[in-house]
Protein backbone atom coordinates (compact mmCIF):
# COMPACT_ATOMS: atom_id res chain seq x y z
CA UNK A 1 0.00 0.00 0.00
CA UNK A 2 1.40 3.42 -0.87
CA UNK A 3 2.00 6.07 1.75
CA UNK A 4 -0.89 8.23 0.51
CA UNK A 5 -3.51 5.46 0.58
CA UNK A 6 -5.50 4.05 3.47
CA UNK A 7 -7.01 0.75 4.46
CA UNK A 8 -10.39 0.11 6.03
CA UNK A 9 -11.96 -2.86 7.76
CA UNK A 10 -8.78 -4.82 8.63
CA UNK A 11 -10.93 -7.65 9.99
CA UNK A 12 -11.82 -8.88 6.50
CA UNK A 13 -10.86 -12.56 6.42
CA UNK A 14 -7.71 -12.87 4.23
CA UNK A 15 -8.85 -16.30 3.01
CA UNK A 16 -11.96 -14.84 1.42
CA UNK A 17 -10.61 -11.42 0.44
CA UNK A 18 -9.50 -12.49 -3.04
CA UNK A 19 -12.93 -13.82 -3.95
CA UNK A 20 -14.90 -11.02 -2.35
CA UNK A 21 -12.89 -7.92 -3.29
CA UNK A 22 -12.49 -5.97 -6.49
CA UNK A 23 -10.43 -2.96 -7.49
CA UNK A 24 -11.70 -0.14 -9.68
CA UNK A 25 -11.45 3.54 -10.48
CA UNK A 26 -14.33 5.52 -8.98
CA UNK A 27 -15.70 9.05 -8.87
CA UNK A 28 -17.34 10.05 -5.59
CA UNK A 29 -20.85 11.31 -6.35
CA UNK A 30 -22.32 11.57 -2.85
CA UNK A 31 -21.08 11.32 0.73
CA UNK A 32 -23.33 10.97 3.77
CA UNK A 33 -22.75 10.34 7.47
CA UNK A 34 -23.52 6.84 8.67
CA UNK A 35 -23.57 5.95 12.35
CA UNK A 36 -21.07 7.65 14.62
CA UNK A 37 -17.89 7.35 12.56
CA UNK A 38 -18.64 5.94 9.10
CA UNK A 39 -19.51 7.46 5.75
CA UNK A 40 -21.86 6.12 3.11
CA UNK A 41 -20.48 6.85 -0.36
CA UNK A 42 -22.12 6.71 -3.77
CA UNK A 43 -19.51 5.88 -6.39
CA UNK A 44 -19.60 5.80 -10.17
CA UNK A 45 -17.26 3.20 -11.63
CA UNK A 46 -16.41 2.33 -15.27
CA UNK A 47 -17.12 -1.41 -14.99
CA UNK A 48 -19.50 -1.86 -12.04
CA UNK A 49 -21.81 1.11 -12.59
CA UNK A 50 -23.11 3.16 -9.69
CA UNK A 51 -22.69 1.58 -6.26
CA UNK A 52 -23.06 2.48 -2.59
CA UNK A 53 -20.21 1.61 -0.24
CA UNK A 54 -19.42 2.15 3.44
CA UNK A 55 -16.16 3.82 4.44
CA UNK A 56 -15.76 2.59 8.01
CA UNK A 57 -14.18 4.98 10.48
CA UNK A 58 -13.79 7.74 7.88
CA UNK A 59 -15.22 10.40 10.24
CA UNK A 60 -12.95 9.74 13.21
CA UNK A 61 -11.06 12.91 14.25
CA UNK A 62 -7.61 11.38 13.69
CA UNK A 63 -8.56 9.59 10.49
CA UNK A 64 -6.53 10.12 7.31
CA UNK A 65 -9.27 8.58 5.21
CA UNK A 66 -11.52 11.52 4.49
CA UNK A 67 -9.06 13.21 2.16
CA UNK A 68 -9.20 10.24 -0.18
CA UNK A 69 -12.99 10.22 -0.50
CA UNK A 70 -13.82 13.88 -1.06
CA UNK A 71 -16.82 14.77 -3.21
CA UNK A 72 -16.20 15.10 -6.96
CA UNK A 73 -12.81 13.40 -6.83
CA UNK A 74 -11.49 10.34 -8.62
CA UNK A 75 -9.86 7.55 -6.65
CA UNK A 76 -8.60 4.04 -7.10
CA UNK A 77 -10.55 1.93 -4.63
CA UNK A 78 -10.57 -1.62 -3.33
CA UNK A 79 -14.05 -2.79 -2.37
CA UNK A 80 -15.27 -5.83 -0.49
CA UNK A 81 -18.67 -7.23 -1.41
CA UNK A 82 -21.16 -7.16 1.45
CA UNK A 83 -24.65 -8.56 1.88
CA UNK A 84 -26.35 -5.20 1.47
CA UNK A 85 -23.57 -2.65 1.01
CA UNK A 86 -20.02 -3.00 -0.22
CA UNK A 87 -17.20 -2.01 2.14
CA UNK A 88 -14.45 0.38 1.09
CA UNK A 89 -11.27 -1.48 2.03
CA UNK A 90 -8.70 0.84 0.46
CA UNK A 91 -8.67 4.09 -1.50
CA UNK A 92 -6.10 6.38 -3.05
CA UNK A 93 -7.09 9.65 -4.66
CA UNK A 94 -5.90 9.90 -8.26
CA UNK A 95 -7.49 13.23 -9.34
CA UNK A 96 -8.63 15.88 -6.82
CA UNK A 97 -10.26 18.36 -9.27
CA UNK A 98 -9.22 21.08 -6.84
CA UNK A 99 -10.94 24.04 -8.60
CA UNK A 100 -14.31 22.43 -7.90
CA UNK A 101 -13.72 22.99 -4.17
CA UNK A 102 -11.75 26.21 -4.43
CA UNK A 103 -14.26 28.11 -6.60
CA UNK A 104 -17.89 28.18 -5.50
CA UNK A 105 -19.29 28.62 -9.01
CA UNK A 106 -17.42 25.65 -10.45
CA UNK A 107 -18.39 23.53 -7.46
CA UNK A 108 -22.05 24.49 -7.87
CA UNK A 109 -22.07 23.26 -11.47
CA UNK A 110 -20.27 20.09 -10.43
CA UNK A 111 -23.08 19.47 -7.94
CA UNK A 112 -25.62 19.94 -10.72
CA UNK A 113 -23.82 17.57 -13.10
CA UNK A 114 -23.49 14.88 -10.44
CA UNK A 115 -27.11 15.26 -9.29
CA UNK A 116 -28.29 14.98 -12.88
CA UNK A 117 -26.30 11.82 -13.50
CA UNK A 118 -27.47 10.33 -10.21
CA UNK A 119 -31.13 10.99 -11.04
CA UNK A 120 -30.91 9.41 -14.49
CA UNK A 121 -29.06 6.22 -13.45
CA UNK A 122 -29.77 3.15 -11.34
CA UNK A 123 -27.53 1.36 -8.86
CA UNK A 124 -25.79 -1.71 -10.21
CA UNK A 125 -26.29 -0.93 -13.90
CA UNK A 126 -22.95 -2.10 -15.30
CA UNK A 127 -23.59 -0.53 -18.72
CA UNK A 128 -22.35 2.88 -17.59
CA UNK A 129 -18.76 2.95 -18.82
CA UNK A 130 -19.56 5.71 -21.29
CA UNK A 131 -21.14 7.78 -18.50
CA UNK A 132 -18.06 7.34 -16.34
CA UNK A 133 -15.89 8.70 -19.15
CA UNK A 134 -18.35 11.54 -19.79
CA UNK A 135 -18.38 12.53 -16.12
CA UNK A 136 -14.61 12.30 -15.85
CA UNK A 137 -14.16 14.58 -18.86
CA UNK A 138 -16.86 16.97 -17.65
CA UNK A 139 -15.32 17.41 -14.20
CA UNK A 140 -12.03 18.28 -15.92
CA UNK A 141 -13.82 20.85 -18.09
CA UNK A 142 -15.65 22.31 -15.11
CA UNK A 143 -12.30 22.62 -13.35
CA UNK A 144 -10.42 24.42 -16.10
CA UNK A 145 -12.71 25.50 -18.96
CA UNK A 146 -13.26 29.22 -19.42
CA UNK A 147 -16.96 28.69 -20.23
CA UNK A 148 -18.39 26.21 -17.75
CA UNK A 149 -21.99 26.68 -18.93
CA UNK A 150 -20.94 25.48 -22.37
CA UNK A 151 -19.40 22.38 -20.77
CA UNK A 152 -22.61 21.75 -18.81
CA UNK A 153 -24.83 21.95 -21.91
CA UNK A 154 -22.56 19.46 -23.67
CA UNK A 155 -22.78 17.11 -20.70
CA UNK A 156 -26.58 17.34 -20.64
CA UNK A 157 -26.91 16.40 -24.29
CA UNK A 158 -24.63 13.39 -24.08
CA UNK A 159 -26.11 12.19 -20.80
CA UNK A 160 -29.61 12.34 -22.30
CA UNK A 161 -28.35 10.46 -25.34
CA UNK A 162 -26.83 7.72 -23.17
CA UNK A 163 -29.94 7.17 -21.05
CA UNK A 164 -32.44 7.14 -23.91
CA UNK A 165 -33.80 10.69 -23.90
CA UNK A 166 -31.86 12.16 -26.82
CA UNK A 167 -33.66 15.35 -27.92
CA UNK A 168 -34.66 15.43 -31.58
CA UNK A 169 -33.05 18.52 -33.10
CA UNK A 170 -32.91 17.82 -36.83
CA UNK A 171 -36.53 17.12 -37.75
CA UNK A 172 -39.97 18.08 -36.50
CA UNK A 173 -41.17 15.52 -33.97
CA UNK A 174 -44.73 15.87 -35.32
CA UNK A 175 -44.28 15.78 -39.11
CA UNK A 176 -40.84 14.08 -39.22
CA UNK A 177 -39.75 16.59 -41.83
CA UNK A 178 -36.38 18.33 -41.67
CA UNK A 179 -36.58 21.63 -39.79
CA UNK A 180 -36.03 24.85 -41.69
CA UNK A 181 -33.29 27.30 -40.62
CA UNK A 182 -35.78 29.58 -38.86
CA UNK A 183 -37.01 30.05 -35.31
CA UNK A 184 -38.84 26.92 -34.12
CA UNK A 185 -40.54 25.50 -31.04
CA UNK A 186 -39.36 22.81 -28.65
CA UNK A 187 -41.78 20.34 -27.08
CA UNK A 188 -40.79 19.02 -23.66
CA UNK A 189 -43.48 16.36 -23.94
CA UNK A 190 -42.47 15.17 -27.42
CA UNK A 191 -38.74 15.55 -26.74
CA UNK A 192 -37.71 17.69 -29.65
CA UNK A 193 -38.23 20.46 -32.18
CA UNK A 194 -41.67 21.31 -33.49
CA UNK A 195 -42.15 23.31 -36.70
CA UNK A 196 -44.22 26.51 -36.21
CA UNK A 197 -47.10 25.23 -38.33
CA UNK A 198 -47.36 22.08 -36.16
CA UNK A 199 -47.14 23.74 -32.78
CA UNK A 200 -50.86 23.29 -32.11
CA UNK A 201 -50.40 19.50 -32.32
CA UNK A 202 -47.74 19.29 -29.60
CA UNK A 203 -47.81 19.64 -25.82
CA UNK A 204 -45.57 21.75 -23.55
CA UNK A 205 -43.93 23.81 -26.29
CA UNK A 206 -41.59 26.78 -25.86
CA UNK A 207 -39.93 28.93 -28.51
CA UNK A 208 -36.38 28.16 -29.57
CA UNK A 209 -34.36 30.52 -31.76
CA UNK A 210 -32.53 29.33 -34.83
CA UNK A 211 -29.21 30.29 -33.18
CA UNK A 212 -29.95 28.18 -30.09
CA UNK A 213 -30.97 25.27 -32.29
CA UNK A 214 -27.76 25.54 -34.31
CA UNK A 215 -25.63 25.49 -31.14
CA UNK A 216 -27.42 22.45 -29.71
CA UNK A 217 -27.18 20.58 -33.01
CA UNK A 218 -23.48 21.37 -33.25
CA UNK A 219 -22.93 20.12 -29.70
CA UNK A 220 -24.92 16.97 -30.34
CA UNK A 221 -22.85 15.87 -33.33
CA UNK A 222 -19.37 17.20 -32.51
CA UNK A 223 -16.47 16.29 -30.22
CA UNK A 224 -15.85 18.77 -27.44
CA UNK A 225 -12.63 20.00 -28.98
CA UNK A 226 -14.77 21.57 -31.72
CA UNK A 227 -17.49 22.76 -29.35
CA UNK A 228 -14.85 24.51 -27.23
CA UNK A 229 -14.32 26.97 -30.07
CA UNK A 230 -17.90 28.27 -29.77
CA UNK A 231 -18.31 31.77 -28.37
CA UNK A 232 -21.75 31.88 -26.76
CA UNK A 233 -23.27 35.18 -25.68
CA UNK A 234 -24.92 35.56 -22.25
CA UNK A 235 -28.38 35.87 -23.82
CA UNK A 236 -27.87 32.72 -25.87
CA UNK A 237 -26.59 30.90 -22.78
CA UNK A 238 -29.78 31.88 -20.98
CA UNK A 239 -31.93 30.51 -23.79
CA UNK A 240 -29.96 27.25 -24.05
CA UNK A 241 -30.25 26.73 -20.32
CA UNK A 242 -34.00 27.43 -20.38
CA UNK A 243 -34.55 24.83 -23.10
CA UNK A 244 -32.35 22.13 -21.60
CA UNK A 245 -33.44 22.57 -17.98
CA UNK A 246 -37.07 22.67 -19.03
CA UNK A 247 -36.73 19.41 -20.93
CA UNK A 248 -34.71 17.69 -18.22
CA UNK A 249 -37.02 18.63 -15.36
CA UNK A 250 -40.10 17.74 -17.41
CA UNK A 251 -38.56 14.33 -18.09
CA UNK A 252 -37.61 13.77 -14.45
CA UNK A 253 -40.99 15.11 -13.29
CA UNK A 254 -39.19 16.97 -10.53
CA UNK A 255 -36.92 19.91 -9.86
CA UNK A 256 -33.21 19.60 -9.19
CA UNK A 257 -31.94 20.93 -5.86
CA UNK A 258 -28.65 22.11 -7.32
CA UNK A 259 -30.45 24.40 -9.79
CA UNK A 260 -31.89 26.50 -6.96
CA UNK A 261 -28.41 26.94 -5.48
CA UNK A 262 -26.94 28.01 -8.84
CA UNK A 263 -29.71 30.57 -9.28
CA UNK A 264 -29.21 31.95 -5.77
CA UNK A 265 -25.47 32.16 -6.43
CA UNK A 266 -26.11 34.16 -9.60
CA UNK A 267 -28.37 36.58 -7.77
CA UNK A 268 -25.72 37.08 -5.09
CA UNK A 269 -23.06 37.68 -7.74
CA UNK A 270 -25.27 40.15 -9.61
CA UNK A 271 -26.00 42.04 -6.39
CA UNK A 272 -22.26 42.48 -5.76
Amino acid sequence: MSEGSFALNPDVNPNTRRQRTYRTQAIILKRRNLGEADRLLTLLTPDHGKIDAVAKGARKPASKKTGHVELFTRAEVLLSKGRELDILVQAEMTEPYLPLREELGRGAYASYVVELLDRFTFDGDVHQGDLYTLLEETLTRLSYDGDIRRAVRYFELYLLDSVGFRPELTECVITREAVEPIDQYFSYAEGGVVAPESRHLALATVPISVNALKVLRHMQRSPYVQVAALKITPDLHTELERIMLGYIQYTLENKLQSVDFIQRLRRMTAAD
